[in-house]
């Protein structure tokens, strides 16, 4: 049997706790999500998982989005045009890169944003639940490949 990593671990606690259980489908659903730094869409890991588990459907992946969201194990970042894509790794509101051309996403360290966060509560009175702060550009291999 495969070993699990330490956030799979705790999800399949969580879930586990929570009374819901896990079948071989949804833990190579969570796997790919949550040992993913790709921030994948449910399309892409459905697209992962399907050789392995052919009788999985694409219901099946959004099933366990659903179930992750309800249990607060993922961060969903949405976009406009509808595909959505998801942070099983960090489930809690950070700042992310986004590539306008090859659609990646990377993680943005930011401590300071923390600090903005409890600023801008005690200065407007907000208690604040959230938070979603992205910057858009072009990563540094689309940029290569862009024309001077």
């Amino acid at each position: 049997m495969e070993t699990m990593s330490p956030r799979v671990q705790n999800i399949v606690s969580t879930l586990k706790g929570s009374g819901h259980r896990i079948t071989p489908q949804r833990l190579a659903i969570l796997r790919e999500f949550a040992d993913s730094d790709s921030h994948p869409s449910v399309e892409t890991v459905y697209a992962a998982v399907k050789p392995n588990f052919p009788t999985t459907s694409l219901a099946t992946v959004y099933k366990t989005i659903a179930l992750l969201k309800e249990v607060g194990e993922v961060f969903e970042i949405g976009f406009g045009e509808g595909s959505n894509r998801y942070d099983v790794r960090m489930p809690e509101p950070h700042p992310h890169l986004v590539c306008l051309k090859c659609r990646c996403i990377l993680d943005a360290d930011l401590d300071s944003l923390a600090h903005l966060t409890e600023i801008l509560a005690t200065s407007t009175g907000f208690r604040i639940l959230g938070h979603r702060l992205d910057f858009y550009g072009l990563c540094p291999d689309c940029r290569e490949t862009e024309p001077n």
